[in-house]
């Protein structure tokens, strides 16, 4: 089986502040439902009030991601299913229960990390 990365940058959260608490709830019920279907691998958010840093190769630190990327934030989710078509399936799951677009993305997982 694959893993599949499901993700939204924090930009596409477009949900009125009295609407959150009906999408956490419904989220967190579709992620209740993919531990019960034992799909689930890990999933959670930056924090984005902690700042990146950017570790060199010689490990010296500085404050601040790549310049160059674009910022990395949002919602991160890791499931493992049998096909595409089934993480597309779940994607769509979230995406609905989130209220915004999800990118899916084959997680490239290193079975000896």
């Amino acid at each position: 089986m694959a893993k599949y990365l499901v993700s939204f940058p924090s930009a596409a959260m477009q949900v009125p502040e009295d609407e959150m608490q009906a999408v956490s709830d419904d989220s967190h019920a579709v992620i209740e439902e993919a531990k019960t279907a034992g799909v689930y691998v890990f999933g959670g958010g930056i924090d984005e009030s902690a700042p990146p840093v950017l570790v060199a190769a010689d490990g010296t630190f500085t404050e601040g991601g790549y310049a160059w990327a674009p910022s990395l934030d949002g919602g991160f989710l890791v499931l493992e299913v049998p096909t595409r078509d089934a993480a597309i399936a779940w994607a769509a799951r979230i995406a609905t229960s989130c209220r915004c677009a999800q990118e899916l993305r084959v997680f490239m997982f290193d079975p000896q990390s």
